[in-house]
C-alpha cells in the first residue's frame, strides 16, 4: 500500500520540485557537459540535442517504469540488469565484502568466485541497496526551526532536530521506507528523500583479484587501463516482496525496471549519460577552503595513508589470513590517498587557488561598488578566510583526535561503547544518528564485521603509537591532556601503548554488545583501560563535535550568502555541489591530451593485457586469461574499430567519488559499461570539471560478457541478462 501511495503522488512532488527550483538552472550558460544534475533538472538540458534518442521522460518519470528505479546505492552506485534483482557493480565496491567472505581455504577475492546456481549465492555481509523512490523540497520546514537571536551552534542543533522529526515523519507515513534529508545549498536548500532499502544482498559473481584489480594501485587513477573492475550481486526480499533480513525462504527481488545491455558497446564519439550517487564537490567553496585542503588537510592525509599503507603491506608478509584482514583497508587508503596526491598536483598545475582568489578580488570589488551589497556581503570573504585560518591552526589537534576514531579499531569500539551509553539515555529524536533506533543495530552490526574483518591486534598496536607520538609533540597550546597524562602514568610509550592494548578486552564483540545496553555510571566502572582512556577523551570529543555545530551555523550562513552574491556578480545560477544524492551527467566518448604531443586514445584492449602482464602482482594475469588473449576467443564480442576485444573506455562525463559502479548508458538507455575511476588529470573534478582534461573511466561492456562467457563459464548468467 505505501509503495502505491508513494507512486501515486510522486507525479506532483516531481513536478513542484521542478516549479520551487527554478533558480537552481543554468542551461544557457554551463558548457554542455559540466554539471551532476539533480533529476528534476533534466527537462532543462536539452539532451535530445545533446545527441540522446530515449525519451528523456523515461529517465525520471514515476509514473512510468524509469531508468531511476534501475540505479542503487549500494556503497557507491550499481544498477539492476535483470528482472530477478541482478546488480552490476564494481568490484572495488564490493571489495568489503567479499573480503568478509574469504578465508584462506576460500579465499574469493585472490580467485574469484561464482554462483552456479541461486542457491550458491552467498551473502554481501553488511551490504544493502538503496533506490530512490522520491524526493522533494522541505527547505521551508527545515528552516522553521531557526529563530532570531540564536547562536551558531544553536542554529545547527535546530536544525538537525528539525531533520530528525522530518525524517521520523516521513517513515511513519511510509513503512517500510527509508527516509533522509540532504543538504543541498548549505543554510538554504533541503530536500527529502525517500528510499526502499534492500537488506539481503548476495555475490553472484567476483572475477579474480588479478582480473578485478587488474594493475592494482600503479594503475588506480591512471590512462590506459586494462582493468576489469565488475562485480554481480543480487537483491533478495521476504516472500511477500518487502525488504527483508538474510533468509534461506527470501526470493530475488523483482526491480520495477531494470537496464538492458548493449553487447555491441560503445563507439568513438558516441553520447552517453550516468547515473548515480556521486559523494562530495567543492565547487562553490571560496578560495580560502582551498588553501586549507591544498597546504593543511589533503598533504596531512594523504601522508598518514600513505604511512599506513607500508605498515599493513609490511605486516600482510605474516600470511594470507593477515593479509586478508588489510586488503580490503589498504584498498580504501591508497584509493583515497592517491586521489588527494593527484588533486593536489592538478590544483598546483592549474594555479586554481590564485584563479580563485583573482574571482574573489574581483567579486569583493564588486560588493564594494554598491552600498546595499556592501552591507549584505561585504563581510562574507573575509569571515570565511579567518574561520579556515582558525581550522588550519587547529588541525594538527584535530588530525590526532580524528584518526584515532578512524585508524584505531579497538580505541573507535571503545568510545562507541561510551557515546551509546550516553546517546541511549536521550529521547530518540535528540540522539546521534549512530545511536537512534532505526540506525542502531546497524552500528551494532558494522562493529562486528570490523572485527572480523580488519581486525589484527599488532597493527591496531602500531597506529596508536604513532598517533601517541603526534598527539606528544604537539604545541603546547594543542595538547591533548588526556594521552599526556597516559603516558605520565605509564611511563615510557611502548610500555603504555603494550599495558593498554595488553588488558583491553575491546576485540570481545560479545563483550561490547553487553557495554552498549548499559548506563554512563555503570561504564565507569568497567575495569578496562580502553575504555578508559575512551571516557577521559570523551569531553575532548563532545567539545570538538560543539565546536564544529557553532561553526557550521556560521559557515552556512556565510556560504548562503556567498552563492547568492557569486551568482548576481557571474549572471547565473548554480546547480548545488554533488551530496550523495541521485545525479546524471552526460558526455561523449572521446580521448584526450594529457600534456603536449600526447594524445589518449579512449579505448584499450586486450593486447594491453600481455603487454602489461609480468606474473607479479598487481599484473598477475591468470594463465587461463592470456591463453583465450592468444587463442583470439572473441567472437561475439569484438570492438569493431579496433578488431578485438576492447577492455576499458574513456567518456567526457562530470563524475567524483560515488560513481564507483555508475552504469555507462548508450543514447538509448542502455548498458555499454561500468564506470569505476577517474583519470589522474581529473582528480581534480571536486573543485572544478574542465572539458580539456576531465575524463571518466569505464570497463567495457564487451570485456565484462567476454570474461562472463569465455573465463568463467558463466552461461546461465549471460541468459538472464538477455546475451546468448
Amino acid at each position: 500500500m505505501a509503495g502505491m501511495m508513494i507512486k501515486k503522488h510522486s507525479r506532483a512532488i516531481f513536478c513542484s520540485l521542478a516549479l520551487v527550483l527554478t533558480f537552481l538552472i543554468l542551461t544557457p550558460q554551463l558548457p554542455a557537459d559540466e554539471g551532476m544534475w539533480p533529476l528534476s533538472e533534466l527537462p532543462r538540458l536539452n539532451l535530445k540535442e545533446k545527441g540522446l534518442r530515449m525519451d528523456p521522460a523515461l529517465i525520471y518519470d514515476p509514473a512510468r517504469e524509469s531508468l531511476l528505479y534501475a540505479v542503487v546505492q549500494i556503497g557507491a552506485t550499481g544498477s539492476f540488469i535483470s528482472p530477478d534483482g541482478l546488480i552490476i557493480t564494481n568490484h572495488h565496491v564490493a571489495f568489503g565484502s567479499v573480503v568478509a567472505a574469504s578465508t584462506p581455504e576460500k579465499d574469493y577475492l585472490k580467485n574469484g568466485f561464482l554462483a552456479k546456481t541461486r542457491a550458491e549465492e552467498i551473502p554481501a555481509t553488511g551490504r544493502t541497496a538503496r533506490i530512490t523512490e522520491s524526493f522533494r523540497d522541505v527547505s521551508a520546514e527545515v528552516l522553521s526551526a531557526v529563530r532570531k537571536n540564536m547562536s551558531y551552534a544553536e542554529r545547527t542543533r535546530a536544525i538537525e532536530q528539525q531533520i530528525k522529526k522530518i525524517v521520523a515523519e516521513a517513515e511513519k507515513a511510509n513503512p517500510g521506507k527509508k527516509a533522509e534529508v540532504a543538504e543541498m545549498f548549505p543554510g538554504k536548500t533541503y530536500w527529502l528523500f525517500l528510499y526502499t532499502e534492500l537488506r539481503d544482498i548476495r555475490l553472484v559473481y567476483v572475477p579474480p583479484l588479478a582480473i578485478g584489480n587488474f594493475g592494482g594501485e600503479e594503475d588506480n587513477w591512471m590512462w590506459p587501463r586494462h582493468t576489469g573492475d565488475f562485480t554481480l550481486m543480487r537483491a533478495y526480499v521476504a516472500p511477500d516482496g518487502k525488504p527483508a533480513e538474510y533468509s534461506e525462504k527470501n526470493v530475488p527481488y523483482r526491480p520495477r525496471t531494470y537496464i538492458r545491455i548493449n553487447p555491441q558497446g560503445a563507439s568513438e564519439g558516441d553520447f552517453v549519460f550516468l547515473l548515480g550517487y556521486p559523494g562530495r564537490t567543492y565547487r562553490h567553496l571560496p578560495a580560502s577552503y582551498i588553501a586549507f585542503e591544498q597546504n593543511v588537510r589533503m598533504p596531512a592525509v594523504a601522508d598518514w595513508y600513505e604511512w599506513q599503507i607500508k605498515l599493513m603491506e609490511e605486516m600482510s608478509k605474516a600470511g594470507r589470513d593477515v593479509a586478508l584482514k588489510h586488503d580490503s583497508r589498504i584498498k580504501g587508503l591508497a584509493n583515497t590517498m592517491k586521489n588527494y596526491r593527484g588533486k593536489l598536483a592538478g590544483l598546483r598545475r592549474l594555479n586554481y587557488l590564485e584563479q580563485k582568489k583573482q574571482e574573489e578580488t574581483e567579486l569583493q570589488e564588486f560588493i564594494q561598488r554598491d552600498p546595499g551589497r556592501r552591507a549584505l556581503y561585504g563581510q562574507v570573504l573575509p569571515e570565511l578566510e579567518k574561520i579556515y585560518a582558525e581550522m588550519s591552526r587547529e588541525y594538527p589537534r584535530v588530525f590526532v583526535l580524528e584518526n584515532l576514531r578512524r585508524s584505531v579499531i579497538l580505541f573507535q569500539n571503545a568510545m562507541t561503547v561510551v557515546e551509546a551509553t550516553h546517546e541511549r539515555q536521550k529521547p530518540d529524536l535528540e540522539r546521534s544518528a549512530a545511536y537512534m533506533d532505526r540506525n542502531f543495530n546497524q552500528t551494532r552490526q558494522r562493529l562486528a564485521l570490523n572485527l572480523k574483518s580488519n581486525f589484527y591486534l599488532p597493527t591496531d598496536v602500531a597506529i596508536f603509537r604513532e598517533l601517541l607520538k603526534k598527539a606528544l609533540a604537539l604545541p603546547e597550546a594543542l595538547k591533548i591532556e588526556a594521552l599526556n597524562q597516559l603516558v605520565s602514568a605509564g611511563g615510557n610509550v611502548d610500555e603504555t601503548v603494550d599495558k593498554l592494548f595488553m588488558s583491553t578486552k575491546m576485540a570481545d564483540y560479545e563483550f561490547i554488545k553487553k557495554l552498549l545496553e548499559k548506563k554512563p555510571e555503570e561504564i565507569k566502572q568497567v575495569d578496562d583501560l580502553m575504555l578508559k582512556l575512551a571516557l577521559s577523551l570523551y569531553p575532548e570529543y563532545k567539545k570538538m563535535e560543539e565546536a564544529n555545530r557553532a561553526r557550521k551555523g556560521q559557515m552556512d550562513e556565510l556560504q548562503a550568502k556567498l552563492v547568492d552574491v557569486r551568482q548576481e556578480f557571474l549572471a547565473r545560477q548554480f546547480i548545488p555541489d554533488a551530496n550523495g544524492t541521485l545525479r546524471l551527467t552526460f558526455g561523449r566518448v572521446e580521448g584526450y591530451e594529457p600534456r603536449d604531443a600526447v594524445y589518449y586514445r579512449p579505448f584499450t584492449t586486450v593486447q594491453g593485457i600481455l603487454e602489461k602482464t609480468t606474473g607479479k602482482e598487481p599484473f598477475d594475469s591468470p594463465v587461463e586469461l592470456l591463453q583465450l588473449i592468444n587463442q583470439k576467443k572473441f567472437e561475439g564480442f569484438i570492438n569493431p574499430a579496433l578488431d578485438t576485444v576492447s577492455v576499458c573506455l574513456l567518456y567526457s562525463t562530470d563524475t567524483t567519488g560515488g560513481n564507483s559502479g555508475s552504469p555507462i548508458l548508450d543514447a538509448d538507455g542502455r548498458l555499454v559499461g561500468v564506470n569505476f575511476d577517474r583519470a589522474w588529470e581529473a582528480t581534480i573534478n571536486d573543485f572544478t570539471w574542465s572539458h580539456r582534461f576531465s575524463r571518466s573511466i569505464g570497463v567495457d561492456i564487451r570485456y565484462i560478457l567476454w570474461i562472463l562467457k569465455e573465463f568463467a563459464g558463466a552461461d546461465h548468467l549471460l541468459q538472464e541478462i538477455g546475451v546468448r
